[in-house]
């Protein structure tokens, strides 16, 4: 299942919110419609959270998680660590990282199960994510670009990468992950997926200027319909390539 939304009309709803299997986190101070179609698709299964992280709306950028814990840089106030430990399950441990790349979201991609990071990364940083998130933490780049979580989205099911990534480059991402990886784009032909998608093993969040071919390629590669990612066609992935040109 898919669903088109913006956030005070922006549709880079992945700066504006963190999603897992676990949890979803929603800013504060955003229209109500944005919440609560959060809560609508995902209240009956996980708890959506509004929140703000160092005083920021930017949560999807500053934190990364999955259904085991959510990592927050060390400029998280006492009072929203606090509120995001009451508010999330038991089972998920909330962890302050001091860390120079501070926005986690942008430098960190995860499911369950593995981690993609920059490459300058601390090492101290790697370690708290491996126990924290129980994952093992790959360094890599996506299509030269440093920023993995800006330009990589995955569940435990698939990975959406930079339209650019070589193939070579998506094979190696995939052997790391062991889930398909697709290239492709959102927001009508945005490379910077991080910003524009929201995902768990369930369901997407996208922008609203998301295309149907986009669509079907992100429902596609983590498979929310269960389909097949070799289901996606050439005429599928050409046009979103030649979107980019």
């Amino acid at each position: 299942m898919t669903a088109r939304i913006q956030f005070e009309s922006k549709n880079e709803i992945g700066v504006f919110a963190k999603l897992t299997n676990a949890y979803c986190l929603a800013s504060i101070g955003g229209s109500e419609v944005f919440y609560s179609t959060f809560e609508s698709q995902l209240a009956d299964t996980i708890p959506v959270v509004h929140a703000s992280i160092s005083g920021c709306r930017i949560v999807g950028r500053m934190c990364v998680g999955n259904k085991r814990g959510l990592l927050v840089p060390n400029s998280t106030f006492d009072q929203e660590l606090q509120q995001l430990r009451n508010a999330l399950p038991d089972s998920v441990k909330v962890q302050r990282v001091e860390e120079r790349l501070s926005a986690l979201g942008n430098v960190v991609a995860c499911n369950d199960y593995v981690a993609i990071a920059h490459p300058d990364l601390d090492k101290e940083t790697e370690e708290i994510i491996a126990d924290t998130l129980g994952v093992e933490v790959f360094r890599s780049t996506i299509a030269g670009n440093v920023l993995i979580g800006s330009y990589c989205v995955m569940n435990n099911r698939g990975a959406l990468v930079h339209p650019n990534t070589s193939i070579t480059n998506q094979e190696e991402l995939s052997s790391m992950l062991q889930v398909p990886v697709v290239a492709g784009t959102v927001n009508c032909g945005s490379s910077v997926l991080g910003a524009g998608l929201v995902v768990n093993d369930w369901f997407a969040f996208t922008g609203l200027d998301t295309t149907s071919t986009e669509l079907a390629v992100i429902e596609s590669v983590f498979k929310l319909n269960d389909t097949e990612p070799n289901r996606i066609t050439t005429e599928m992935r050409a046009t979103l390539i030649e979107g980019m040109s």
